[in-house]
């Protein structure tokens, strides 16, 4: 299976009540973002079987975005197991769920998205929490999870992405000088 973890994009300032911070909606630069990674996964021809996410609509918002702009086309599930405050035990529940599909996408918060891919990486057998890998917001990072230990394949940063997509949406043709 090739795990696309991917931290929603930027939601603006969170808000303290948490009712009202369920509710944060992504904000222009999350949803541009989304449309760039949309754009980059497309040109490496990057398909999905799957699209989960936390329930907060920040999170919803960018599986939304990034799936149907890569052409996704089936209904995208609502995870409890990605919502803020879940566990890794959870996480590897639902990875187990899905694991018929060759390419997931699962669309979650900070810091738990990063402990879950921290405790692919590394597994602890000591109990405790995994150590978190930092993801910045809009982050996407692919895990070959195979019979052996997980392999961190690549990782995009929201800078990245955005450099690439200005790159690639640029004229193809060279600049000549006029004589």
């Amino acid at each position: 299976m090739n795990l696309y973890i991917l931290r929603h994009a930027s939601a603006g300032t969170p808000k303290p009540n948490p009712e009202l911070d369920f509710k944060r909606p992504l904000d222009k630069e999350g949803k541009q973002h989304c449309l760039y990674l949309a754009n980059i996964l497309n040109a490496l021809r990057v398909t999905f079987d799957a699209v989960v996410t936390s329930p907060l609509k920040r999170s919803v918002q960018t599986a939304q975005l990034v799936a149907t702009e890569t052409g996704f086309e089936r209904p995208i599930v609502l995870a409890e197991e990605l919502a803020p405050g879940a566990d890794f035990a959870g996480f590897r529940k639902l990875l187990e769920e899905y694991g018929w599909a060759e390419n997931l996408l699962v669309v979650g918060h900070s810091p738990n998205i990063q402990q879950f891919l921290g405790g692919l990486l590394v597994p602890r057998a000591d109990g405790l929490k995994p150590v978190p890998i930092r993801m910045r917001k809009g982050s996407i990072a692919r895990v070959t999870l195979t019979r052996g230990p997980a392999v961190l394949s690549s990782v995009l940063d929201p800078r990245t992405v955005r450099a690439l997509y200005m790159t690639s949406t640029k004229s193809s043709r060279r600049k000549t000088s006029a004589k």
